[in-house]
């Protein structure tokens, strides 16, 4: 017994050693290929419409700064130039049509048109601070060469040309470049006398405080209504369908 069973003892660890010794692509024919551990995973493969678009802020829009507009400047002109008592005067060989004379007060300027034609302008001095020169729409009054002033002892206003019956006038006289008469609109003599001989009387002088205050016009006073008397009636009155009737009928003569 024992040796049968030193026999089959001997002959497993023959078949394991012939097991052992066999080449290693016989035993593993059937086996299945191990797979490499170390070889990277290729990354997952996402579908482009998956993909979430990236979100973008819209972009912050402040509201324009509007900037106040700028104040118009005046445009200079060739009278801008004029020092104190210049003035410019264009001889006319007609002095025909309707004529304008405007004063600005704030400039310290006149002047005159001739058919809409700028035919002078002049540096002046206007009433001073307590004597302001009225400001509207002016007629000529009465013209006079040698004018003497009846209220500020006899003052000599040549080629005066009066405006109110109170006392302002156009006429020459001392111009420093500044408001500085009692009321009246100074001019260089030499000005004041060709202004003088083309002027007529009721010729209109509007005066302005400036250009771009509109002056107010006094409207015109109506003329007063007469009524005309009535004439005489001749014939028969009944003929007559606007005459009037007497009150009472003629009393008889009874004088002999």
């Amino acid at each position: 017994m024992k040796l049968n069973a030193g026999i089959r003892t001997l002959h497993l660890m023959c078949a394991l050693a012939l097991f052992a010794s066999a080449p290693v692509g016989v035993v593993a024919q059937n086996a299945v290929p191990a797979v490499p551990t170390n070889i990277p995973a290729s990354p997952a493969v996402v579908p482009e419409s998956a993909v979430p678009a990236p979100v973008v802020a819209p972009p912050i829009v402040k509201p324009p700064v509007v900037a106040p507009a700028p104040k118009p400047v005046p445009k200079k002109g060739p009278v801008d130039t004029l020092k104190p008592g210049q003035y410019v005067w264009i001889p006319q060989d007609r002095y025909e049509g309707p004529m304008k004379i405007v004063v600005v007060l704030d400039t310290q300027r006149v002047y005159v048109f001739q058919n809409d034609k700028l035919i002078g302008f002049s540096t002046i001095s206007s009433g001073k601070k307590g004597k302001e020169t009225p400001i509207g729409a002016f007629n000529i009054l009465q013209k006079n060469v040698d004018h003497k002033s009846n209220l500020y002892s006899n003052a000599p206003m040549p080629y005066m040309q009066r405006l109110t019956w109170d006392g302002i006038a156009i006429h020459g006289g001392y111009v420093p470049g500044y408001p500085a008469s009692h009321g009246c609109i100074r001019l260089p003599l030499a000005f004041a006398k060709s202004l003088f001989a083309v002027t007529k009387l009721d010729q209109e002088v509007v005066v302005l405080k400036d250009t771009s205050t509109p002056v107010k016009r006094t409207p015109p006073k109506p003329e007063p209504m007469v009524d005309p008397a009535p004439a005489p009636l001749t014939g028969d009155p009944s003929a007559d369908a606007s005459a009037t009737p007497p009150s009472s009928p003629p009393k008889p003569d009874t004088r002999t």
